[in-house]
């Protein structure tokens, strides 16, 4: 018997620190993103202003810094394919660390410039292993167009995920203005999945710092999917851009389904009031393009029916602390206790899912991939 194959549709690479520094151009420098080690925080900047700082102590008491930098992989390709074995991965989708900062840069030509270096560097770094490894573009935030021009240059290269911002601050229509038809539409033209990592925006990541504050910031990240989902649907741009297919990453999955259910009750019961008219019910429209990666849900496995078994993508979030290593076959095997459910539908959860909506490239001549 085959082993079934397992994407996790959430990891991440720790770039190098002084990678924008060194590859803007001069005139750009002061807009910037690097990382440093100071007074004991790992603090990620914009030029010379502080976007995000984390203490080292309470992110790794093993003294590891933001990136979780003792796992093997976290910067190094080698060590990643290391730890990928170990754990029995056999392909991630990956977003920056230091890239998703990028959201902070408030200078239009940088943060096209920023984008394009970071794009061109994840390609270069993954090489001959894209059949392993698909990284999401980073595109600019600040202008329509801007995005797709972005966008029709990494689909050019080959990337089937992309980027967008969870909020989309200032500078950007919200997710329920049919400004952004012109970009699902191109994506959905490209096969790119637009991509929704938590904590994407010009807003802080942490935002609560009274009592119960690490569960607070952490458990509302699933607030932002929420409020981008609703918009998508209910403004009507999925459903004008059906080819377009979107996911939402690090903030859990159950929602989703709570989500769909009362978009539709709302729906009918003041389809009075209801502007724009849908092709189809809310929850129609989520079935047929929106997609969650968990990892310790459970909830949203139960209540597949509501959501469609395609909407979940099981995820490490590899190499954060939150992550599942070194412990992610024990957490992927005991998934699904006491669930009434297939195995073929745990296949499509564990990686058949993601594969086909992401679909790596396929391995160099000469290299076999397991069934």
């Amino acid at each position: 018997m085959m082993k079934n194959r397992i994407f996790s549709a959430d990891a991440h690479i720790v770039e190098p620190r002084t990678l924008f520094l060194d590859g803007l151009p001069a005139s750009l420098q002061k807009h910037a993103v690097s990382a440093a080690m100071e007074d004991g925080y790992m603090k990620m900047k914009v030029g010379a202003d502080v976007v995000h700082r984390q203490r080292l102590s309470a992110a790794a008491p093993d003294g590891g810094d933001i990136g979780r930098s003792k796992r093997k992989g976290a910067s190094n390709l080698v060590g990643r394919l290391e730890d990928m074995e170990m754990e029995g991965i056999d392909c991630e989708l990956v977003f920056p660390t230091l890239g998703l900062v990028l959201y902070f840069v408030r200078d239009r030509e940088a943060a096209v410039a920023s984008s394009q270096l970071y794009n061109n560097w994840a390609l270069q770094f993954f090489g001959e292993h894209r059949h392993m490894f698909v990284p999401a573009a980073m595109l600019p935030a600040l202008a329509i167009e801007d995005i797709l021009a972005e966008l029709r240059r990494v689909g050019s290269l080959g990337y089937t995920a992309a980027m967008l911002p969870t909020i989309t601050g200032a500078a950007l229509p919200a997710y329920n203005d049919e400004a952004w038809d012109p970009v699902f539409r191109l994506a959905g033209e490209l096969g790119i999945v637009f991509t929704f990592h938590t904590g994407t925006g010009d807003r802080p990541w942490i935002s609560e710092r009274g009592p119960g504050a690490a569960v607070i910031n952490y458990a509302t990240q699933m607030n932002e999917g929420i409020d981008a989902t609703m918009r998508l649907v209910s403004g009507g741009v999925l459903d004008r851009n059906p080819d377009t297919k979107i996911c939402f990453v690090e903030s859990g999955a159950s929602w989703l389904a709570a989500l769909a259910e009362r978009m539709d009750e709302v729906y009918e019961a003041h389809n009075y009031y209801v502007r724009p008219v849908l092709s189809l019910r809310p929850s129609e429209i989520i079935q047929r393009q929106v997609s969650c990666a968990f990892q310790h849900d459970r909830a949203c496995i139960m209540s597949r029916e509501v959501t469609g078994l395609k909407s979940l993508l099981w995820a490490t979030d590899y190499p954060h602390a939150e992550g599942t290593f070194p412990k992610s076959r024990e957490v992927a095997a005991h998934l699904f206790d006491g669930i009434e459910i297939g195995e073929a539908e745990k296949a499509a959860i564990l990686g058949g899912n993601a594969f086909d909506l992401f679909r790596p490239a396929p391995p160099p001549q000469g290299i076999k991939v397991a069934a």
